[in-house]
């Protein structure tokens, strides 16, 4: 495929400056992950034809996610076959109150250039991270390499906020608070809510309560009437909370929520299995994401499929083999055929590696955020092998000036 995208080193001499400005100003507080650097010396242009057909394949695949989630609310006995936690199947009757339009959609589609064209590999529908990465980052890289920042993810919540709530309101940022990483996320969209006039409030998902189905702080000192939820805690983390935490509130809430826990039935890698019985249009994700069966299905190829969790997250547990040991790839297998039920076997892409400098070539994964539908703002990782996942370098994507598709 011909590039849309291109690397740009940061000069030597400023990446120290480069690095700090990130890390203190784009909320990066986890720039290393064990030995390994995860502030890219790198700056990843994209042409803006590409970007701007980006976002509008997100915004094609947003609703027909969000369209198969409202389905999925009156077809519950398709939802057994997602691979949820039953703790989770019980509490999603209480759906039937969700109101797309109380509440706000924040989605990210991971995008990855193959060697046929652009191939999908997720959405991350319940808890996407790279926030910060999709709005300061790209300003920052601005003032070090010669682009232009596409869209500006906390701008876009931010506003979907507003028009859901009270002017001067509080909103709850829920995430495991014992997690710097979870944290600095958090820290990033409530400092920048509160300087655009909305009150922040940092909570655990047990500093909760419920009244007639309205959110409230019980933190000490901070109690009061929560007006919006911003929840950075995985659904099927909550089930592990004991009873007294009425978890269950968060699945009935009428307080506007980003996101409601209706994001649970997309966030499932298992979902294609059950789109043709839905009723719902999904030609775009049929059109990016590889082929999708149950694990109980014999592949005549096996090199040429993968296994993925159902529930996995930031590349955990995909059967790459240039990616895990041996060791890792035998327990993989092992798992999905015990358990497959939690697991699918999807047919594999060509990753196509970008090359960068001094002999280096990385495999790109471009995220898309939506917000409520609408594109929202670029988010980019990079690996040395074809999966991205823990260890993936995090890169500011940029949009190139003044380049035409015929250059």
């Amino acid at each position: 495929m011909n590039d849309p995208l291109r690397f740009v080193s940061i000069p030597e001499n400023h990446y120290h400056d480069y690095r700090t400005d990130v890390i203190f100003k784009a909320y990066k507080w986890d720039p290393q992950v064990h030995d390994q650097n995860t502030i890219a010396k790198y700056v990843l242009f994209i042409e803006a034809e590409t970007a701007k057909q980006l976002g509008e394949w997100a915004e094609q695949l947003s609703e027909e996610t969000m369209k198969m989630e409202e389905a999925l609310i009156h077809r519950l006995s398709l939802a057994k076959e997602l691979g949820l936690p039953k703790k989770i199947q019980r509490a999603l009757p209480l759906l039937s109150c969700y109101r797309r339009e109380q509440n706000i959609r924040l989605m990210r589609f991971d995008f990855h250039p193959a060697e046929t064209g652009w191939a999908l590999s997720e959405v991350n529908s319940d808890v996407p991270g790279g926030m910060a990465e999709a709005s300061v980052w790209p300003e920052i890289a601005c003032r070090y390499a010669d682009g232009l920042p596409g869209e500006n993810t906390a701008m876009h919540l931010l506003k979907a906020f507003q028009s859901k709530i009270k002017k001067n309101g509080t909103v709850a940022f829920v995430h495991a608070t014992s997690y710097s990483d979870d944290r600095q996320v958090m820290q990033f969209l409530g400092d920048y809510f509160a300087q655009h006039g909305l009150r922040s409030i940092y909570a655990a998902p047990d500093h909760l309560k419920w009244i007639e189905k309205k959110a409230f702080s019980i933190i000490e000192g901070e109690t009061c009437a929560i007006d919006g939820i911003f929840r950075f805690f995985p659904l099927e983390w909550l089930v592990n909370l004991p009873q007294s935490a009425h978890w269950q509130g968060y699945y009935s809430s009428e307080t506007p929520s980003c996101n409601n826990p209706v994001a649970m039935f997309t966030q499932s890698k298992r979902l294609p299995l059950i789109w043709d019985s839905l009723g719902v249009e999904a030609a775009v994700w049929k059109q990016f994401l590889p082929e999708t069966r149950d694990p109980k299905f014999k592949p005549a190829e096996k090199d040429g499929w993968i296994y993925k969790p159902a529930l996995g997250r930031v590349g955990e547990g995909i059967s790459i083999k240039e990616a895990v040991s041996l060791k890792e790839l035998a327990k993989i297998q092992k798992a999905a055929l015990k358990e497959p039920k939690n697991w699918v076997v999807q047919r594999r892409f060509a990753s196509h590696s970008i090359p960068a400098e001094n002999g280096e070539a990385y495999h790109v994964c471009v995220g898309v955020f939506t917000v409520d539908g609408k594109n929202a703002g670029l988010y980019g990782r990079i690996s040395p092998y074809p999966r991205i996942d823990a260890n993936a370098i995090d890169i500011p994507i940029l949009i190139t000036k003044g380049r035409k598709n015929n250059d």
